[in-house]
C-alpha cells in the first residue's frame, strides 16, 4: 500500500504547469517594474496623439 502511494504520480503534471505559470508572472511583472517610465511615457504619448486624432475628426 505505502509502495502503491509513493509510486502514484497523479497530480505531477498539474504542479509542473502551476510552477511555470508563477515563473512566467514573476518575469512579467519584473519586465514591468523595469520598463514602468519608458511605459508610462509610451502610452502617454499614444493616449494624447489618439485624443487629439479623435478631436480634429468631430
Amino acid at each position: 500500500m505505502i509502495k502503491k502511494f509513493l509510486k502514484d504520480e497523479s497530480g505531477q503534471g498539474m504542479v509542473e504547469y502551476i510552477l511555470i505559470v508563477a515563473l512566467i508572472a514573476i518575469a512579467a511583472i519584473g519586465a514591468l517594474k523595469a520598463f514602468n517610465t519608458n511605459l508610462s511615457g509610451l502610452f502617454g504619448k499614444a493616449g494624447k496623439k489618439l485624443a487629439s486624432e479623435g478631436n480634429e475628426i468631430k
